[in-house]
């Protein structure tokens, strides 16, 4: 807003006088980027020749013009059309000449206008236009929105150091509300579309209303930019005055002869780099982070971030190796201290020290992958072979890992990001060839974090573990040298093709006799030793530790009978402790005493032969059981009923099964209509275990067949194999598993496919020789060994149906009591 001190010379030019109709008729000077509210002063620049006669002509004729903004500025040679339709008559001043060879000119708004119609167009512009006059309204809310805009102004000044004083003083003064309105409106710096609003708002308190609101909102801008230049001055202060404390204590550190720190550090840093011994890559991206390290300011957050990953390249082990012992005989020695039996998962380890021995250059490391169930030393078989080489033994658990980055890592553009667990369990090795355990690998899950699996491809792949990825590391890192041994209760959840990539070797459970020797050579003198009992001279008899095994434990490894005698070592440690006497030799009477009454009974389902009660073998994660499948042939239309938790395998076992038996109905003197007159119910107790699989398939069938025919199922059998519609017997696996629970049971006869004969390689010497094993190849032969003949009365179920049908024609030829005598 321009001075007020030439308003006289305003005053000396008369504004146009309008017609009969309210018209004036006034030459137009296009206003670019500006606005003129009435009662103001503001300077008018042009350069447009039109514009320039136009006023040239109003100061000679001593007469008014209308500034009208243009729409867009940078049009040049401008058309009604790109002028606002509303403008401001305004008086001018005389003509300054600016030494760019603009002309300025002041310009004395007057009142508001309306432009109607061009009149004339050269050599300047001439239009009609009529007086906006504004209503005449002494609104009750006026004198409150003066105010409100009397305080805006003066927190608006109270900000705005721009602003004039004299501009603010002005204003202050101002008692005329309109005048307030057209002075504040001019004073405010806003965009031009936001000025014209305001210059085309007729009414004064809508014109207050929006003043307010604009000044409100200058006012918030103008507090938001303080306080961020109060925050931009104070962290330039306190850098300041770092900066001087730090120069500060450089000079005293050189004074000491102690240095600059961050400096020291950075030395450091340098020194572990050239000593690290890195490969020449590794050494050359050390050193360009530790030059952008260089480069920085020691507060600078990106500090700590290159500090972090240069530790990581230097601390990894890229070459440090361990050196191979390749005696075989030593291998064997320490394998047989630390584990009993084994024998195959032995033979591949020496196999290894042996090819590793005649040719150590051009081998491969394997990748291992121990399969067995929990308890048969998997883990520890893993150290042991780490002692047996003098390699570094190394773990990680991948139980419950559901992320992708848990294996590859994260980039480092995230905050707090580190390598995955197999750089970061490589680290704390640190040689390039440790033996390294990945534990339950079948455990591995999958979500929205990405699939842990897929990321083991590349790490367990001989062809590619030479350049791993990881996303934190950036650079490829060598795991060719490690022996790789992973670990599983299951092969089924592992993805196909990892699965390809592992040389699986499969820990059986263990026999009773293998069990046996595992407590006396390693359990229980761990035990005694643990709990500080070598000197008391206790000793566990035969009977005590069978009854441990098969009393009060039911699994295939001994993690549970190790938990067992240590109970019994717990309570003998107690007596010793209170100083009560003990019985040093624990017999099978102590270990009652001890433990309570046995957990296990005798597995053996039943001990008489039934009807429709027949024992299959089953394989678990525990390593094998036995299972009792109960069929019963009841009245009915022929449904077939089946409980006990069955997967879809299972079921479709059973209706092969049936399928099977109602195939061969007439050889077993079946009649054809019992299977639409009764119905079948099928059961496997436990019911709250799932059960899944195709191996009960001749379980299944000599159930169902047994219950129809009623011939009486021999007890001592136990059987597994999966049927055809045609009575084929086909091979099934976890054959030593099961054979191994069928003896645990007491189960003299064993059926077998004869496809599984090879299996029996696996099985004990001592565990056949308790067995007697038949294998067959169709159901014929499974019948003719496990069903007794049938019933020389036959069959129960058909006697009653005779004796039904007997009382139903004798109830019919009884004389009726109404009958007509003769």
């Amino acid at each position: 807003m321009a001075n007020q001190t030439g308003v006289n010379e305003f005053q000396k030019i008369v504004s146009a006088i309008p017609d009969k109709d309210g018209v004036i008729v006034c030459p137009v000077v296009p206003l670019r980027g500006l606005v003129i509210f009435p009662n103001v002063i503001s300077p008018i620049t042009t350069r447009n020749a039109r514009a320039m006669a136009a006023i040239q002509a109003a100061l000679v004729s001593r007469k008014t013009v209308i500034g009208v903004a243009l729409r867009d500025p940078n049009v040049t040679d401008f058309q009604i059309k790109d002028l606002y339709a509303i403008g401001t008559e305004v008086a001018l001043s005389r003509i300054i000449r600016t030494p760019d060879d603009s002309r300025n000119v002041l310009a004395h708004g007057r009142r508001r206008v309306e432009i109607i119609e061009v009149v004339q167009t050269e050599p300047y512009m001439i239009v009609k236009a009529r007086p906006i006059t504004e209503p005449d309204v002494d609104s009750e809310n006026t004198g409150e929105l003066v105010d409100r805009v009397f305080q805006l102004v003066q927190q608006y000044a109270d900000l705005n150091p721009t602003l004039p004083d004299d501009v603010v003083d002005h204003l202050l003064d101002v008692e005329d509300p309109e005048l307030l309105s057209d002075f504040v409106s001019s004073a405010l710096v806003l965009p031009l579309d936001e000025q014209q609003r305001l210059l085309e708002t007729r009414t004064l308190d809508e014109r207050l209303q929006e003043i307010a609101l604009l000044l409100s909102q200058e006012i918030s801008v103008l507090e938001l930019r303080d306080e961020i230049n109060n925050q931009v001055q104070q962290e330039m202060d306190r850098g300041q005055r770092e900066a001087y404390l730090r120069e500060q204590m450089r000079i005293i550190q050189t004074e000491l002869g102690e240095g600059d720190i961050f400096q020291q550090e950075i030395n450091e840093v340098r020194d572990q780099i050239v000593t690290a011994n890195l490969p020449p890559d590794i050494q050359e991206k050390a050193l360009k982070e530790l030059s952008r390290l260089m480069m920085m300011p020691p507060m600078a957050p990106e500090v700590g971030i290159i500090r972090t990953y240069i530790d990581w390249l230097v601390g990894l082990p890229w070459s440090k190796s361990s050196d191979d012992n390749l005696n075989i005989k030593n291998a064997q020695q320490v394998l047989d201290e630390d584990h009993y039996g084994l024998p195959k998962v032995k033979d591949r380890i020496l196999e290894y020290i042996a090819v590793r021995k005649m040719a150590s250059s051009k081998m491969k490391s394997p990748i291992l992958c121990f399969v067995g169930p929990p308890g048969v030393g998997k883990t520890s078989l893993g150290k042991s072979i780490a002692r047996a080489l003098g390699r570094e033994f190394i773990r990680v658990s991948l139980g419950g890992v559901r992320d992708e980055a848990e294996i590859r890592g994260h980039r480092r553009t995230y905050i707090g990001a580190l390598p995955g667990r197999i750089l970061q369990t490589m680290r704390r090795a640190g040689t390039i060839n440790p033996v390294f355990i990945l534990d339950e690998i079948d455990k591995l899950g999958v979500d929205f974090r990405g699939d842990p699996s897929s990321a083991l491809l590349e790490v367990l792949d001989p062809e590619q573990n030479n350049t791993f990825s990881d996303h934190y590391l950036e650079m490829p890192y060598d795991l060719s040298k490690v022996l790789f041994i992973t670990t599983a209760n299951d092969l089924d959840p592992i993805p196909d093709a990892l699965l390809d990539r592992l040389e699986v070797i499969e820990f059986s459970g263990y026999t009773d006799e293998e069990k046996l020797a595992i407590s006396r050579k390693f359990l229980i003198p761990t035990q005694l030793e643990a709990h500080g009992l070598q000197d008391a001279k206790i000793t566990f008899d035969t009977k005590a530790i069978r009854a441990l095994i098969r009393e009060y434990t039911y699994e295939g490894g001994v993690r549970n009978l190790n938990r067992e005698i240590a109970n019994v070592c717990r309570k003998i440690a107690r007596l010793l402790a209170e100083e009560k006497p003990y019985t040093p030799k624990i017999t099978r009477q102590k270990v009652v005493e001890l433990l309570g009454p046995p957990l296990f009974t005798n597995r053996m389902a039943h001990k008489e032969d039934s009807v429709g009660l027949v024992t299959g073998l089953v394989w678990t994660y525990d390593g094998g059981d036995i299972t009792v499948i109960e069929a019963s042939v009841l009245p009915g239309k022929g449904s077939l009923l089946m409980t006990g938790q069955l997967g879809e395998i299972m079921q479709e076992s059973i209706q092969t099964a049936l399928s099977f038996v109602r195939s061969r109905a007439r050889d077993f003197d079946l009649p054809s209509d019992d299977f639409e007159s009764y119905d079948v119910h099928l059961h496997l107790p436990e019911g709250a275990i799932p059960k899944e699989g195709p191996s009960a398939g001749i379980t299944l069938a000599i159930a169902i067949l047994s219950a129809f025919t009623e011939r009486k199922v021999r007890s001592q059998f136990a059987m597994t194999g999966e049927v055809t519609l045609r009575g084929k017997v086909l091979a099934v696996g976890g054959v030593k598993e099961k054979v191994l629970a069928a003896r645990r049971a007491g189960i003299t006869h064993v059926i077998l496919p004869a496809e599984n004969k090879k299996d029996l390689i696996d099985i004990p010497k001592e565990a056949l020789d308790d067995l007697h094993i038949s294998f067959v190849t169709d159901m014929q032969q499974v019948i003719d060994k496990v069903l007794l003949p049938p019933p020389p009365e036959g069959r129960k179920r058909d006697k009653d149906r005779l004796e039904e049908e007997k009382d139903e024609k004798d109830e019919k030829d009884e004389p009726s009591e109404t009958a007509v005598q003769p």
